[in-house]
């Protein structure tokens, strides 16, 4: 017979499993979502490969990437997206107000961001940190050699923070030239004002392949003073929004793990494999836990490729930017993109 405390452990066990296995409901910001038949994304007002918009008004980038496949598992279209370009004093309070729904835009990460401002970040799209960019005709060839140097910074931004930071571990005098919007901090740059420019370093190759009259003229320097892990957020109070923003894009990456791609995703629907069963819906319904139906990943997948290809597309080494894969790799293949398994 079994004693009390034996049926409660038995009774609690079999009620979190089945509460483990109820499908989300839908909370306030998918309700908005839906009603407009939208999903309001904000980004950067022009950075290319991640986010930038033609003269005809169409968004390319990375972090473009991630709303498109937002809303392509939520909406069912990849183009139901209102795009939102927002200066880096305006992201958190357009998130924190509803302005937007989803802040991509190649944002930090941080303690004070991810506690204080009413946020929830979902995923690191992008591994990077800060780094500098000089005239190539310098002496200068490391950072430590800025010693009593100006540096163009944008304001508002972990950037200029980290410079500071940096300037004083190293007893540099670093002077600072701090500009509220980051085309003015690369303008004062390139007409010489300051003697080096400080950003993310996927950053510095964007601006040099797009500002720089001769790119070859410009230098990043190779040292990275700073972890700077960017990606989404969402805002607090959602969970179930929360949940599917943070799940589309690790199965973009579990897509490119298991050799799902753009061009083959409705072939892969007949593989035998029980992960890409689950990923596609083949298998298993993994979209009724999310409040999706069976295809929210296939589709996702299909509007915008794998996460290896979304990151060749717009900053690999193959796109304008040239940026290696390095830290952004997965992790079997010697980097530290990596999702929970999604079973």
């Amino acid at each position: 017979m079994m004693n009390k405390i034996s049926r409660l452990a038995l009774g609690v066990s079999v009620a979190v499993g089945l509460l483990g296995a109820l499908p989300a409901h839908a909370g306030k910001t998918i309700d908005a979502i839906k009603a407009r038949g939208q999903l309001v994304c904000g980004v950067h007002v022009g950075l290319a490969g991640f986010s930038a918009a033609d003269s005809a008004g169409n968004w390319t980038g990375l972090d473009v990437d991630v709303c498109r496949a937002v809303a392509a598992s939520l909406l069912g279209d990849a183009k139901k997206v209102k795009w939102v370009p927002l200066v880096a004093q305006q992201r958190f309070t357009a998130l924190q107000s509803g302005e937007i729904d989803i802040l991509s835009r190649n944002t930090t990460w941080t303690l004070t961001r991810d506690a204080s401002l009413g946020l929830f970040f979902t995923n690191t799209t992008y591994y990077d940190g800060q780094g500098f960019m000089v005239p190539s005709k310098g002496k200068v060839k490391s950072a430590k050699q800025l010693k009593g140097a100006t540096v163009c910074v944008q304001s508002g931004t972990t950037t200029e923070k980290n410079l500071t930071d940096f300037s004083r571990a190293n007893n540099l005098g670093i002077k600072p030239v701090v500009f509220e919007k980051s085309e003015a901090a690369e303008g004062a740059y390139f007409a010489g004002r300051c003697q080096a420019y400080t950003t993310d370093a996927s950053g510095l190759a964007s601006v040099r392949n797009q500002q720089a009259k001769v790119p070859a003229d410009h230098l990043i320097l190779p040292d990275l003073i700073s972890k700077e892990p960017l990606g989404p957020a969402v805002r607090r109070g959602d969970d179930e929004f929360f949940t599917i923003a943070k799940w589309v894009v690790f199965a973009l990456i579990e897509a490119e793990e298991y050799g799902i791609t753009q061009a083959n995703v409705e072939q892969m629907k007949t593989s035998t494999d029980p992960v890409v069963g689950r990923i596609l819906g083949t298998s298993e319904d993994m979209g009724k836990l999310l409040g999706l139906d069976k295809e929210w990943a296939a589709r996702a997948i299909k509007a915008v490729g794998n996460y290896g290809e979304i990151f060749e597309r717009n900053v690999g080494p193959k796109s304008p930017l040239g940026l290696p894969r390095g830290l952004n790799n997965l992790w079997s293949k010697g980097g530290i993109m990596y999702a929970p398994p999604a079973r």
